[in-house]
């Protein structure tokens, strides 16, 4: 499964009314570890079925991302039952963005 392009048109659909847990990830073009960790959540969104990945671009989604309190990027959010489960901040290695998810 490819990573979903999330807006505040389809957050709730998506998001919150998901039946697995959702991560997702804030981030702008302009951000060098959010190039860096870009690969790395496509990876795992690639190889894990079992959850929901999505991204935010903080550019073009200011409202989702001052909702969430986003004040670093890139920062992922896990979602288990359409509430905040987890989060982390900065670019992190795969098995610690596993680690948040599990």
């Amino acid at each position: 499964m490819s990573v979903i392009k999330i807006t505040s048109d389809n957050f709730d659909e998506v998001i919150l009314s998901a039946a697995k847990p959702v991560l997702l990830d804030f981030w702008a073009s302009w951000c060098g570890p959010c190039k860096m960790l870009s690969p790395i959540v496509e990876e795992i969104s690639e190889e894990n079925e079992d959850i929901i990945v999505g991204s935010v671009n903080v550019d073009e989604e200011a409202d989702l991302a001052m909702q969430f309190g986003i004040r670093s990027i890139p920062t992922l959010i896990v979602f288990k039952d359409g509430q905040v489960a987890n989060q982390g901040i900065g670019f992190m290695p795969k098995q610690s963005v596993l680690s948040l998810i599990k």
